[in-house]
């Protein structure tokens, strides 16, 4: 795929060396020309443009009609909204993904602005901590679909429904709004099948629809 990524910074370096490895067409510009130099030598392979991506000249000379997927990944949330925002609106990029700074901007990263995914890394490491403390209770860990699809895990207590009527995953009947996309057990990931049984310390990953994080309390909080 063709990807161009906005900033130049660890995150943006980082990422650039990763898609790089799985073999895609990476173009990366940086409005700081000294430090788009410096990139130049250490991103072999990587089309770095000294540009500031917030800037429609710039992304027209990026040619970003062609990419398959933007990546905001600034330092400033203004900036990675402006340049999504742009990457989607007037460019017509199939796919923008975009950097949240300060979790405190999380509600401006929608369709809107031209965002298909956001992450947060403020929220993120919440969403850890939590996890470490948190047993039955749902923690989110990542917006899907413009927010209307949750990833959430929730940690099994003993009291949990699943785990003390001893229900399977068919007999939970958690309906079309919710899945159970994977089961963390003992540092194991298990594959949810139909007659699996739940443990108390299970860690459940469930996708499920914004309305309907309800079914997954009620089967899965005590």
């Amino acid at each position: 795929m063709r990807i161009m990524i906005a900033g130049g910074g660890s995150v943006g370096t980082a990422i650039a060396l990763d898609l790089l490895d799985r073999h895609h067409d990476v173009t990366l510009l940086e409005q700081v020309g000294a430090t788009a130099e410096k990139l130049k030598t250490m991103l072999p392979g990587v089309n770095v443009l000294a540009a500031d991506a917030c800037e429609y000249a710039s992304l027209v000379a990026a040619d970003v009609r062609s990419v398959d997927v933007v990546i905001a990944a600034t330092g400033d949330d203004e900036d990675n909204l402006v340049v999504s925002w742009l990457a989607k609106q007037e460019f017509g990029v199939p796919r923008v993904v975009s950097r949240i700074n300060n979790s405190r901007n999380e509600w401006l990263f929608n369709q809107s602005w031209g965002v298909d995914v956001s992450v947060s890394t403020p929220a993120l490491i919440t969403s850890l901590v939590d996890e470490a403390v948190e047993v039955g209770s749902i923690v989110k860990l990542m917006d899907l679909a413009h927010g209307r699809v949750k990833l959430i895990e929730v940690t099994l207590a003993a009291d949990a429904p699943a785990v003390a009527r001893n229900l399977t995953l068919d007999e939970l009947d958690l309906g079309d709004a919710v899945r159970v996309v994977a089961v963390v057990r003992s540092d194991q990931p298990m594959t949810p099948l139909p007659d699996m049984h739940f443990l108390e310390h299970d860690h459940v990953i469930v996708l499920a629809r914004e309305d309907a994080t309800h079914d997954c309390a009620s089967a899965f909080i005590g």
